[in-house]
């Protein structure tokens, strides 16, 4: 199984030259550029989630955390006294550092569910709904740093089975299919629920057919030709 920097290097190149890409053919502007390369990055270390001991799951954490804490002072601040607003932002934080965060580990099993080719169409379908009301991004926007975010995440997927094959000994490691998965019938209910989520979120998705004519624009992709022959 490849490591945190390695994913993180090779999500960000792999965004990087796809973000160039479409930059050259007119797809992207300068600042969607950076922000489908950052989402390129980020989606590149999401599978990683269902590891209890791994970075970003920490980092997530951490930052959800403090977030719960910065909330709970600001909901409070004009029914609480001092040491009441204290108290509040502490059990906020202890909440979802320690009582999520457990309930989280408890329910995930590294390469699981989230190691899966549906869950990363999960990671750009949720992070779709994020930016576009979240952020207010234009939709077609929206569902170019969403493909960033899947496309990070299957990069994670294809890394861990690369790593799961010896060439040098012409071997096979046992974890060898446990990343790159459509489905697995130990974990069906999982599964069941998991593709049921992404046709009631795709049904309800911000309109994506500017999206499909962005991607599809042979004006585009004539432009991209003539500047990679210049």
């Amino acid at each position: 199984m490849a490591n945190f920097n390695t994913h993180f290097n090779v999500a960000f190149a792999a965004s990087a030259a796809l973000g160039v890409v479409l930059f050259k053919a007119g797809m992207l502007s300068p600042e969607l550029l950076v922000s489908c390369v950052a989402a390129g990055t980020v989606g590149g270390l999401l599978p990683d989630l269902d590891s209890d001991n791994s970075r970003p799951l920490n980092i997530g954490f951490n930052v959800l955390s403090a977030l719960a804490a910065f909330l709970m002072v600001v909901w409070f601040a004009d029914r609480l006294v001092l040491w009441e607003l204290v108290a509040a932002s502490i059990l906020g934080f202890a909440t979802i550092r320690y009582g999520l965060f457990t309930l989280f580990t408890w329910l995930t099993v590294h390469r699981g569910v989230m190691h899966s080719v549906p869950y990363v169409l999960m990671f750009g379908l949720m992070s779709l709904y994020a930016v576009f009301y979240g952020l207010g991004l234009t939709a077609v926007d929206s569902w170019f740093v969403a493909g960033f975010i899947s496309f990070g995440a299957l990069i994670h997927l294809i890394l861990d089975e690369t790593y799961s094959v010896d060439l040098l000994n012409m071997t096979v490691k046992r974890s060898f299919g446990t990343a790159l998965k459509l489905y697995k019938h130990r974990d069906w209910y999982w599964y069941l629920l998991l593709y049921s989520a992404l046709l009631v979120g795709w049904h309800y998705a911000p309109e994506g057919t500017g999206f499909y004519y962005s991607l599809t624009d042979a004006d585009a992709w004539r432009v991209l030709a003539n500047n990679l022959i210049r």
